[in-house]
């Protein structure tokens, strides 16, 4: 073997071993294997970082960072009898929803809207979504109920009862809240009854009702199954049950003014207009995704 075979020259132009050259460039080659791996562990772990997100976004077009959830559209609960036609009533309290007056600051005397001739929801069904979804029938009944009389009244709404049974399972369990019971008149009792609305990590609202809903006469605070603040049940208060008293504390009428409130913030067919309607009941974008997964929950259980 030739001298050059064995020793070659680097590039200071001085000689060194061929061994040398040689486990040098083993150890170059384990680095470029070494390096080759790690870079293919890379791409394939970008690679499913990618597909994922691609499956992600192609069920939530908003992608990950966006806010996800929002009521499904159930069907219209059926019915063994159709309502008779809605009184539109004759005065102008209907358009405007005002209810309080200077002798009843609540409005626990009547309401806005005219009340409503109660349909008769289909026992079977309801007696099958009840023991689906866990929500009590009485409960259930009523968010049916308004779920048929905003269908009538407002059909381009399109609020459902999944949606509202979502807010009432939120806000109160459905009437079961702490020591409360829902009876089958629909009154809740002990009525339930917030936190004072004092500023201390909660909106800051003075009495506005005379402490007649909520027993305060200092701070507000929100009342019934569905949790309204009296200033707002004043201004929306319903009649669902024709007892003609709308009264916070009753879950037809905490329910049917739920259906009207949601759907004064406009059509709730639509992702973005559903969660608009949720949003205004609690300005809370959490509250609205929670809103949202429940009432997807009762929908897929109902099917």
């Amino acid at each position: 073997m030739s001298w050059d075979d064995d020793f070659d020259a680097d590039d200071r132009g001085e000689r060194r071993s061929a061994r040398s050259r040689v486990g040098w460039g083993r150890a170059i080659g384990r680095v470029a294997l070494f390096l080759g791996a790690a870079v293919g562990v890379v791409a394939l772990v970008v690679g499913v970082v990618v597909a994922v997100n691609l499956i992600g976004t192609a069920r939530n077009p908003g992608g990950f960072a966006a806010p996800a959830a929002y009521g499904s559209y159930v069907a219209l609960p059926p019915t063994t009898s159709q309502p008779d036609e809605l009184d539109q009533g004759d005065g102008d309290d209907s358009a405007d929803g005002g209810t309080a007056t200077p002798d009843d600051p609540a409005g626990l005397s009547g309401s806005g809207h005219e009340s409503l001739p109660v349909p008769a929801i289909d026992g079977d069904w309801l007696g099958m979504v009840a023991d689906a979804t866990g929500i009590p029938e009485r409960a259930l009944s009523a968010y049916t109920l308004a779920h048929v009389a905003l269908a009538e009244e407002e059909p381009q709404c399109g609020v459902d009862w999944a949606t509202i049974a979502a807010i009432g399972s939120i806000e109160s369990d459905h009437g079961r809240h702490g020591d409360s019971v829902l009876g089958e008149s629909g009154d809740v009792a002990p009525p339930i009854i917030g936190r004072a609305l004092d500023g201390d990590g909660v909106a800051k609202i003075a009495d506005t009702d005379g402490g007649v809903l909520d027993g305060d006469t200092t701070w507000d605070r929100a009342v019934g199954p569905m949790q309204f603040i009296p200033s707002t049940w004043a201004k929306w208060a319903s009649d669902a049950n024709g007892d003609d008293v709308a009264d916070p504390h009753q879950i037809d009428d905490a329910a049917l003014t739920t259906a009207r409130y949601l759907c004064a913030a406009g059509s709730m067919t639509s992702p973005e207009g559903w969660r608009d309607a949720v949003y205004s009941y609690n300005h809370d974008n959490d509250y609205v995704d929670k809103v949202a997964r429940v009432a997807q929950e009762f929908a897929d259980l109902v099917g």
